[in-house]
């Protein structure tokens, strides 16, 4: 026979299941009650920062619904206003203090999916995370859009760690950076002139600024087709000057055989030719197939600013990378990732502690999102070790 329940506890009773249900389950992850943004907002000592509920979820990789996330925004120094998304770890608990790590990437990706995975996953090890778009780009501001810049991508990174460092919730003296592919050489940058970022992480390492004005392995352009490629850039300028228009193209030029000049208006069509290399049908997988997203110039709707090698012609991403002093370095590359080299490269340069994780198996692409080829355990381990 079943026992009357009092008034209050009915109350009590259908509040818990009303939770259960409106919060539901995940295989195993059964969420857990939700974090109001606006606690979180009061823990931040940031003034140009905010933090808001994460609505209308656009994320493209498979959500852990035990971990909560949450939109954010920072100014940097230039006046950009960043957005991200900052994942807490399970359980959290917002008076204890919490290690954290900024994360973007990939060059021409947004923050919803391969920077907001390995977010995800870092939440899902304790960490606070922060997954950003980098400035002109996905959400973040700009009147000019998908204007690529080593130094104010740089400068994001910097921004972000303003934000992370000044919530009350995280420990001040254990943050550090990674970079996701193109976003890797600026993630390295950042933590060379910045003593608040104590260790930094890249996967599937490119040095955009070796890749556009050098191309690949820094022996694809000739002399001849250099000065092309800067004529070219030299006719997109003066036509945005003219017309106060935007022009897309491509922020890697090719020179075919005749001295044309091969641009584009979006990164990649809508179907591949029969004859496309494994690295682009790697890329198109991902960007057009399993993590399409609107807003990723990578995805086959946008294109950068023409105009956008300008800023990788004239400064050098690696140049202070004797910066770096003791900040210790993790690359992660794969064994048959065509972007190996430049991890290599960037391993046999650093003079400080270092170590290269070389993936049996894994393309450039693979580091993206393949569970199975991403070594978290390693990424975990060298960021625990360092953010003491």
């Amino acid at each position: 026979m079943m026992k009357k329940i009092g008034k209050n506890k009915k109350m009590v009773l259908a509040a818990l299941m009303a939770g259960v249900m409106s919060f539901g389950i995940m295989g195993s992850n059964v969420t857990m009650a939700a974090t109001p943004a606006k606690a979180l907002a009061a823990a931040s000592q940031m003034q140009r920062s905010s933090i808001s509920e994460l609505d209308n979820d656009t994320r493209v990789f498979e959500i852990d619904k035990s971990i909560e996330a949450k939109n954010v925004k920072f100014e940097n120094r230039f006046g950009f206003e960043v957005a991200g998304h900052m994942y807490l770890p399970r359980d959290f608990d917002a008076n204890k203090k919490y290690k954290a790590v900024v994360i973007t990437g990939p060059f021409g990706a947004v923050k919803e999916q391969s920077s907001g995975l390995y977010a995800q996953e870092f939440a899902k090890h304790g960490y606070v995370a922060v997954a950003f778009d980098p400035s002109t780009t996905g959400e973040s501001s700009g009147s000019r859009r998908n204007m690529g810049s080593p130094e104010i991508f740089t400068e994001d990174y910097h921004a972000a760690v303003d934000f992370v460092s000044n919530l009350k919730f995280v420990n001040q003296d254990q943050v550090g950076a990674m970079g996701i592919c193109g976003l890797s050489g600026m993630a390295i940058t950042a933590a060379g002139s910045d003593s608040r970022i104590k260790a930094v992480a890249t996967s599937a390492m490119y040095d955009m600024s070796e890749s556009i004005s050098d191309h690949y392995n820094g022996a694809y352009y000739t002399p001849e087709q250099r000065e092309l490629v800067k004529q070219h850039l030299a006719k997109m300028r003066d036509e945005e000057a003219k017309t106060g228009k935007a022009i897309r193209g491509a922020h890697e030029l090719g020179v075919d055989a005749n001295g044309n000049v091969e641009t584009f208006d979006t990164m990649f069509p809508d179907k591949l030719p029969a004859d496309a290399s494994p690295v682009i049908k790697d890329f198109f997988g991902y960007y057009v197939g399993r993590a399409f997203h609107p807003r990723a110039i990578n995805s086959n709707k946008l294109a950068w600013d023409s105009v956008t090698p300008y800023g990788f012609f004239d400064f050098k991403l690696m140049s202070n990378i004797d910066e770096l002093g003791k900040t210790p370095v993790m690359l992660i590359t794969g064994d048959k990732a065509h972007s190996k080299y430049f991890s290599d490269n960037v391993y046999a340069a650093i003079k400080g502690e270092k170590e290269e994780i070389v993936v049996p198996g894994a393309t450039h692409v693979d580091l993206y999102d393949q569970m199975d080829k991403i070594p978290f355990d390693k990424l975990f381990a060298f960021f625990d070790k360092n953010l003491k």
